[in-house]
């Protein structure tokens, strides 16, 4: 992480937690004390975040990023909302970069979609995974890291639990392991069982409307193919749409970044979507329910100039009717 950044970044977290006579020598000691206070979300994620510089201190030597998660948590302990990391501010390849740049934006649409308030201890472990990849990506240039992987699940979890929009509800915070880098024998460190009961207990609210639910999947480069983490999303979104009567119609569209031509993009894009719809209907959704479309380079959702390979373009979009 750039130096410069962290200083300014630690800074506004101390003003914001109201912190500033912490030293950097006692704030885990004072996390580990901490009686949080606030949202549902914000104790969890003082919870997630001093179980990450505790197994940052304890078996990584990490003194310096513990020391700077410690200070995320006192923030969230005391109820202040603390935002995922931003990957520009870790020393990244370009690749990681990029790939992480267009992760955060779909974990920031998921937190404030009602990612907080609906599933408060799944939205805290994803920003807490999300900050751990870009600990352990950091040190592991273009290397498989291990949070990573449970970014991605914690964040298709919680995508799941949105499109099914229950109101808040007290939850019990999973006993999800912060897990060692890559090739690390170090133990993990369990979760927190002992986080006070959220503030009030609601039932279960309606299902959201069809026209409020959306899924998004990515593709590689020039890529038409399903990942492994498409195809898991695929399931969950598959056992979503099986278990709701009021989907009448699900539109899948196809879309690329701007690199190659615009006629080969729009084929691209209609080849995705169609990719998308066929695995959809081998899961069990009617094939009668499902119309593809491609729209090529129309509507990137990350603007860029001509011939540009953007991953956050290369994408099938469903919505519902």
């Amino acid at each position: 992480m750039n130096l410069v950044n962290r200083i300014v970044v630690l800074a506004a977290v101390v003003v914001l937690a109201g912190c500033s006579a912490i030293s950097g020598v006692n704030a885990i000691g004072k996390l580990n004390r901490a009686q949080s206070v606030g949202s549902p979300f914000t104790r969890y994620m003082a919870s997630e975040y001093r179980d990450f510089s505790n197994t940052l201190q304890n078996y990584f030597f990490g003194r310096s990023d513990a020391l700077y998660f410690a200070k995320k948590g006192l923030a969230s302990a005391d109820g202040v909302i603390v935002m995922p990391e931003v990957p520009n501010d870790w020393n990244l390849s370009d690749r990681d970069t990029v790939e992480m740049t267009v992760a955060r934006a779909s974990l920031i649409e998921a937190l404030d979609t009602g990612g907080r308030d609906m599933a408060p201890a799944e939205a805290a472990i994803a920003q807490s995974r999300f900050d751990c990849w870009s600990v352990e990506q950091g040190k592991n240039w273009n290397a498989d890291v291990v949070c990573k992987h449970q970014f991605m699940n914690a964040l298709r979890l919680l995508r799941v639990i949105l499109a099914t929009a229950p109101a808040p509800s007290p939850l019990p915070h999973p006993a999800a392991a912060t897990a060692a880098p890559a090739g690390s024998s170090a133990p993990a460190a369990t979760a927190d069982g002992g986080l006070p009961p959220p503030i009030a207990e609601a039932s279960k609210g309606d299902l959201a409307s069809v026209r409020q639910a959306m899924f998004l999947l990515f593709f590689d480069w020039n890529k038409s193919t399903l990942s492994s983490d498409a195809n898991g999303v695929l399931d969950a979104i598959a056992q979503e749409l099986k278990s709701r009567q009021d989907v009448k119609k699900i539109i899948v569209t196809g879309h690329a970044d701007t690199s190659g031509s615009e006629k080969y993009n729009k084929n691209l894009s209609l080849t995705r979507a169609g990719n998308v719809r066929d695995a959809l209907a081998a899961r069990g959704i009617p094939a009668d329910k499902i119309t593809a479309e491609g729209h090529g380079e129309e509507d990137l959702l990350i603007k860029t100039a001509d011939d540009v390979r953007e991953p956050g373009n290369r994408r099938a979009q469903m919505t519902l009717e």
